[in-house]
């Protein structure tokens, strides 16, 4: 039995590496503003069409076209377009059943003349479903065939070979995102809309409302301005997680003040024993930093970190006290580096 020869190894200087690797980037560059500079009347056509359909966007392309086409597929599924990805090999056995009259075909070809997709066009025209194609000309199989033709143009591959899709494939990309983005844009998406459909990691929670992972009232200690400091902390004891501020609110349940841990040992350290049986409201930090229930927890992570709090206040439009965000309730959401600077608000 005979083995295949070793591969010989050309020597490659790191010099030599950093200088090819600049090239391809800046090819693929090059490339991307040239299609953005291009870019006409058709695109808006594409947005068009797809905002009129009510079905689903069918995303189809073979080999490395064809995993583009998912990663688009993904990006308009999570910014608020229904889509799918049918492979055009499997279309033609038994897949097409997954069509509706109502959806559109986008498919990703940059010769337009790949036979998977070759057979499926006539299939798809029998369907009567509208076809937007991404691919370097208007005139291959594909162009014709399409309602809209998002043209990529005549791209070189990058490389030293200029073989391996990555010029068209990064061009492909970058139109797909441009769509999805434009399309998203459209349809009025908001941010809480994408924290639905990425409720799993650190994105979704930092969208995620405050009023979904806050510690309710119940859970917060809370006093009427004219209660003393030993009381307060005497009495209001609650189960659960103990957070290191008492709220002070006014006769409208409105938020007043906080008097946190720190602010008690402050006093203790002056040796001002005396000022604990004072009313809190002489000692507490007054109009403190609040934020809205309904606002997101990016924002409330936002406002711990920049104004250096470890509590924060959260009321309701009347703002009255609804709950509280605690400094050990977000800081496994932001950055290593960035969790030491937090501090209180009186300190």
């Amino acid at each position: 039995m005979s083995s295949l020869p070793a591969r010989s190894v050309i020597e490659f200087s790191q010099f030599d590496q950093l200088r090819d690797a600049r090239e391809i980037i800046s090819c693929e560059a090059d490339a991307l503003r040239q299609m953005g500079q291009n870019l006409g009347i058709e695109f808006c056509d594409a947005i068009d069409l797809i905002l009129s359909r009510k079905g689903a966007v069918i995303l189809t392309g073979m080999g490395k076209a064809g995993l583009i086409a998912q990663k688009i597929c993904a990006t308009l599924s999570s910014t608020g377009t229904r889509s799918h990805f049918l492979h055009p090999a499997e279309a033609i056995h038994g897949d097409l059943g997954c069509l509706h009259a109502d959806d559109m075909i986008l498919a990703l070809s940059n010769s337009g003349e790949t036979e998977e997709l070759r057979r499926l066009i006539p299939l798809v025209q029998k369907m009567y479903l509208p076809l937007v194609s991404i691919t370097a000309r208007e005139t291959s199989t594909l162009g014709r065939a399409s309602q809209v033709v998002l043209c990529l143009g005549d791209l070189k591959e990058a490389g030293i070979h200029q073989l391996a899709p990555s010029t068209t494939t990064t061009a492909m990309l970058a139109m797909g995102d441009a769509l999805s983005l434009v399309i998203s844009k459209a349809r009025g998406f908001t941010p809480l809309q994408f924290a639905t459909f990425h409720p799993g990691g650190s994105l979704g929670r930092r969208l995620t409302k405050i009023n979904e992972v806050m510690r309710d009232r119940k859970e917060v200690r809370v006093t009427r301005e004219t209660t003393s400091i030993r009381e307060s902390f005497i009495q209001l004891s609650r189960p659960g997680r103990r957070s290191g501020a008492v709220i002070i609110v006014n006769g409208l349940d409105q938020v007043t003040g906080i008097f946190t841990d720190s602010d008690l040992a402050r006093l203790l350290e002056e040796r001002r024993e005396g000022q604990l049986d004072r009313p809190i409201s002489e000692v507490m930090t007054a109009e403190p930093t609040t934020i809205q229930s309904d606002a997101s927890l990016e924002a409330a992570i936002t406002l711990l970190k920049t104004r250096k709090l470890s509590e924060l206040p959260v009321v309701d439009q009347q703002h009255q006290l609804a709950g509280l965000i605690d400094i050990t309730d977000v800081i496994g959401w932001q950055p290593q580096r960035e969790s030491t600077e937090v501090n209180t608000e009186a300190g």
